[in-house]
């Protein structure tokens, strides 16, 4: 596997709220589905990728996640005061994860099919893209509510979706973050940056090869746990 061509930001910082009691003494990331943590099936996602530098944002329970984290070469961008959505957090660290385009992940997912970062690293043109998103359609992917985020047209460039059997964004997603420097809030989300990009005609999407699972809510581990044995066993 040849090195991958981005530094990795994984978001990892959330309260996870809709995990209720899961969540009450210990991060959504550290949630096991099939027996491992969130954040490791994310890392593994990483390492089998070839990726070579890997940024976690911390607030809740970060001293579980620093723990957690601890002599495995991940770098840990930690939110003290506030967390600053996905937008924020990455704009907060990219001094730790270096100049250019940064690919971002989250921790609260479960794949099958072709290594997501793979797909994202092969589709990526930075000659006409400052954003590549990860998509499934709607019907495909296993979210609590899933409704189509993005709409894709024939040169792979997305608007925003109307619902119903458009695409809906898995969480991973290749970004130049260039814009970012030009929001002064400390708290945004990336959605900010991506409308800027859907306006100027180089945001893009790629269809992931597999299935997904959301594992935001604690029904989803058991369907996540499906999914991984039913890819086991085709």
């Amino acid at each position: 596997m040849p090195d991958f061509p981005f530094p990795l930001m994984i978001f990892a910082a959330g309260f996870g709220t809709r995990m209720k009691a899961l969540t009450v003494d210990r991060p959504k990331p550290l949630v096991p589905v099939a027996g491992r943590a969130l954040i490791d099936h994310a890392l593994h996602l990483a390492r089998a990728a070839g990726v070579q530098r890997i940024v976690v944002n911390t607030h809740y329970r970060a001293d579980q996640m620093a723990e957690h984290l601890e002599g495995s070469g991940v770098v840990i961008s930690h939110e003290p005061e506030i967390i600053l959505e996905t937008g924020g957090g990455l704009k907060a660290a990219l001094h730790l994860l270096g100049p250019g385009p940064v690919a971002v992940l989250n921790s609260d997912a479960i794949w099958t099919g072709e290594n997501p970062l793979a797909e994202l690293a092969k589709a990526w043109d930075g000659g006409s893209m400052e954003a590549l998103l990860l998509l499934l359609s709607a019907g495909k992917a296993r979210s609590e509510g899933a409704k189509g985020d993005f709409r894709l047209d024939d040169a792979g460039r997305i608007s925003r979706g109307l619902g119903g059997e458009d695409q809906v964004y898995l969480g991973a997603s290749i970004i130049d973050p260039a814009r970012l420097a030009a929001i002064v809030d400390p708290v945004f989300s990336l959605n900010r940056p991506w409308d800027q990009m859907i306006a100027a005609g180089t945001a893009f999407g790629a269809l992931h090869r597999g299935r997904w699972c959301d594992v935001g809510h604690p029904e989803g581990i058991a369907e996540a746990e499906a999914l991984l044995h039913s890819a086991r066993h085709d």
